[in-house]
C-alpha cells in the first residue's frame, strides 16, 4: 500500500494527558502499527511537538524517539508540512493558539474543554468554519470499551425504553499537606483563574456522553461545592482553592431520561470503575463503566420485599452479566485520532467538531446559572 505522511503539530503535549494519551497511546502508537489504513493507502503521522519550554519538550521528544520539537510555533505555522494542528495547551490559552493555528490554514484537533466561556468556545468554532478549514474536538469517552458495548446493546433494543442514569465520577485526590500522599493532579486543576474546576472540566464530558447516548440536553441543575478549601502545589507551598472540586447535577433530555451524575474529587470509589453509570430500562440495566458493561434483563431481575430487620435473602450481585468480558477494544483516544486523520486525507466524515465542543462549555455556564440562580435552566438547541 502506498503511504500518506501528514504531519502534526503537536502543541502543549508535555503535561500528563497529552504526553500518555495523545503522543505516546495515539500518534505514535498509530506509527508503530504502520499507519491508519485509508482505502488503498496508509496514513503515517509525523509529529512535531511545540510548546514554551525548551528543556521539557528536549526531554519528551528523546524518552519518545521523536525528532521534532520547537518553542518557535510561528516557524511550524508557516511550515506546508505539517497541515495539522494539535493543542493540549491549557485552557486559558487555547483560543490563542487556536486563532493563530486558523490563520495559517490550519486543520484543527484539540483537547477540551476549547474555552473557558461559550461565547469564546463559539467564536473559535465559527472562525474555524469560516476559514474552511476542518476542525476537530477531542470527545473521547463515547469510545470507551464500556460505552461501546453499552451503545451494541441499545442498537438490539436490550433496555427497551431508557428511563433514568446515574453516573459517578472521580476519585480521592489527595491534597498533599501528608508528604508521603502526595497529590496526583497538578495544582492549576484546583484554581478557577488558572482554567479549573470540576464543572468546566467534567460538564464537558458528560454534554457529549448524553446527547449522543440519551438524548439532547433540554435542562440542567446543579451545585458545586469547594469540599476541601486548603491544597498542596508543585512547590510545596499551600494555596486556597478558588474552584469547585465537586459538582451534582441532573439534566433532562428531549427524550424524557434523567440523568444524575455527580463529578468530584473528593470521594472514596467503592465501585467498578472510576467512572459508573447505571441505565434503567423498562427491559432492562446496565452499569457501564470505562471498560465493563455489566447487564440484568427484565427476566432475571428479582423481586425485593422490603424488610429492614433481617438480611435480604437476595444477593443483588447475582443475576447480572458482564457483556464480552474479554473482548478487546483500542486506546478511545487513539481511535478517535484515527478518525480524524481519515476525515483530513479522505474527507470522512466526522461530526465532533470545534462547534460540538462549544456545546459542552455552554453546559457548563449553564450549570453555573443553575448554581447561582438556584434554579432549572434552559439548555437551547
Amino acid at each position: 500500500m502506498s503511504e500518506h505522511r501528514i504531519g502534526i503539530i503537536m502543541n502543549g503535549v508535555t503535561g500528563r494527558m497529552g504526553t500518555n494519551q495523545h503522543l505516546l497511546r495515539s500518534i505514535l502508537a498509530i506509527r508503530e502499527q504502520g499507519g491508519v489504513r485509508c482505502g488503498d493507502r496508509m496514513i503515517i503521522p509525523e509529529p512535531v511537538l511545540t510548546g514554551r519550554n525548551e528543556e521539557k519538550l528536549r526531554v519528551l521528544a528523546e524518552r519518545c524517539g521523536v525528532e521534532n520539537y520547537t518553542t518557535d510555533l510561528d516557524s511550524v505555522l508557516a511550515d506546508d508540512a505539517y497541515p495539522v494542528f494539535f493543542d493540549a495547551s491549557g485552557t486559558p490559552y487555547r483560543v490563542g493558539f487556536l486563532e493563530r493555528a486558523i490563520a495559517a490554514g490550519k486543520d484543527i484537533y484539540c483537547e477540551k474543554p476549547t474555552a473557558t466561556s461559550y461565547g469564546a468556545a463559539l467564536a473559535i468554532a465559527e472562525k474555524a468554519e469560516a476559514a474552511g478549514v476542518k476542525n476537530g474536538t477531542v470527545q473521547d469517552k463515547l469510545w470507551l470499551p464500556g460505552i461501546q458495548k453499552f451503545r451494541a446493546l441499545c442498537k438490539e433494543g436490550f433496555f427497551g425504553e431508557i428511563l433514568s442514569v446515574r453516573g459517578e465520577f472521580g476519585y480521592w485526590v489527595y491534597p498533599g499537606h501528608d508528604p508521603d500522599r502526595p497529590a496526583q493532579r497538578p495544582s492549576w486543576n484546583y484554581r478557577k483563574e488558572d482554567g479549573g474546576g470540576i464543572i468546566i472540566d467534567m460538564h464537558c464530558h458528560w454534554r457529549y456522553v448524553i446527547d449522543n447516548l440519551f438524548g439532547r440536553i433540554t435542562r440542567v441543575f446543579s451545585h458545586a461545592s469547594t469540599h476541601i478549601p486548603e491544597r498542596i502545589d508543585e512547590q510545596g507551598n499551600p494555596y486556597s482553592c478558588s474552584a469547585d472540586d465537586a459538582a451534582y447535577a441532573i439534566f433532562a433530555t428531549e427524550k424524557g431520561v434523567v440523568c444524575q451524575f455527580n463529578s468530584s474529587w473528593c470521594v472514596r470509589v467503592r465501585r467498578d470503575e472510576l467512572f459508573t453509570m447505571q441505565v434503567d430500562g423498562t427491559e432492562g440495566s446496565a452499569t457501564v463503566g470505562l471498560r465493563k458493561c455489566i447487564v440484568q434483563s427484565r427476566a432475571d431481575t428479582p423481586t425485593p420485599v422490603w424488610n429492614p430487620d433481617i438480611e435480604s435473602p437476595i444477593d443483588f450481585f447475582e443475576d447480572w452479566q458482564e457483556v464480552r468480558p474479554g473482548e478487546e477494544f483500542d486506546n478511545a483516544f487513539k481511535t478517535q485520532w484515527e478518525i480524524f486523520l481519515r476525515h483530513v486525507v479522505a474527507d470522512e466524515p466526522f461530526p465532533w467538531t470545534l462547534r460540538e465542543g462549544a456545546k459542552g462549555v455552554q453546559l457548563a455556564e449553564l450549570s453555573w446559572q443553575s448554581i447561582e440562580e438556584g434554579c432549572w435552566v434552559e439548555v437551547p438547541e
